[in-house]
């Protein structure tokens, strides 16, 4: 696939194949989006599944050298479940493809997101600050196992269990973000509305408590708390992420009901910037959120 280019000053909505991507409407493109996505899984797996017949491996020893079932290998090679980068590059290394599947790494690894969150997914990647504030729902990037598994389980329309799965494999990989040297600067303001929400229930939402304290005592990691009884709070218009890349070019990513927008203006994202330091300011500082969190914790 070609990766379009954004340049400073324009506001994005482009197609799959591109770097970023804004729609993920029920609309056509989106559906061609999920159409190409799912031809390149599949592709992919008819690929694997080739290498390892001419290598003449059945799926059980494939399986066992990749550390996967045989079941799971024939949902690879059937596109039904999408495999990590490192089990891809396992996978060529085994059968000794010489790079062919490695190849495939970089489009089978877009394909595991949603179409919307593709292009944010790939600015993670190459962050080096992260400005978020959420409201309603812990970020990604924060959320535990068992959390990602609760909160996508109650999506509506219901998502299928390979769906969920390939989700589920996608937000734990971007939280490498966290062990990425050099380390990107991360700040998150919470609502409290988020962090009393017991999504998933109780054992649930305590283990998200716990590795929301165990995330802030990383050095490059700020996380506060924005109380509910706050009477000013800049960030009456929702939830929003900013970020840096290494050449300083910024981004502005909101997203609502399956639709995103990424902005790329610099009026705007240096609006967005300055609107998130007075949301910080505005929210308890760190050790009093960290505290507010032990508290909360402590009440389960």
């Amino acid at each position: 696939m070609e990766t379009g280019t954004v340049t400073a000053g324009d506001e994005v909505t482009v197609s799959f194949g591109d770097s970023w991507e804004n729609d993920g409407g029920d609309t056509g493109g989106q559906a061609a989006a999920d159409k190409s996505a799912q031809g390149v899984v599949a592709a992919f797996g008819q690929s694997m599944k080739t290498l390892r017949v001419r290598a003449g491996l059945e799926r059980e020893e494939f399986g066992r050298r990749l550390g996967y079932s045989a079941s799971t290998v024939a949902s690879f090679e059937q596109g039904r479940r999408i495999p990590s980068p490192r089990t891809i590059e396992q996978a060529d290394e085994v059968l000794g493809a010489g790079g062919l599947l490695t190849l495939w790494k970089e489009q089978v690894e877009r394909a595991q997101y949603p179409v919307f969150f593709q292009g944010m997914a790939k600015l993670e990647k190459e962050a080096v600050e992260l400005l978020a504030y959420d409201t309603h729902v812990l970020n990604g990037l924060l959320q535990t196992e068992e959390y990602m598994r609760a909160v996508l389980d109650m999506r509506r329309p219901v998502l299928d269990p390979e769906t969920i799965e390939q989700r589920v494999t996608a937000r734990l990989a971007r939280q490498d973000i966290f062990s990425r040297w050099p380390a990107p600067l991360l700040s998150f303001v919470l609502e409290e509305a988020a962090l009393r929400h017991p999504w998933g229930g109780d054992s649930v939402h305590r283990g998200q408590l716990k590795q929301l304290l165990l995330t802030a005592e990383k050095r490059n990691v700020e996380i506060q708390v924005m109380p509910t009884d706050r009477e000013y709070n800049a960030g009456v218009d929702g939830a929003f992420t900013v970020i840096t890349r290494k050449d300083g070019m910024r981004f502005v990513y909101t997203e609502a009901q399956g639709t995103s927008a990424l902005q790329t203006e610099p009026e705007q994202t240096t609006l967005a910037a300055a609107r998130y330091g007075i949301i910080r300011s505005q929210a308890l500082p760190s050790r009093e959120s960290l505290d507010f969190m032990e508290r909360l914790l402590g009440s389960l």
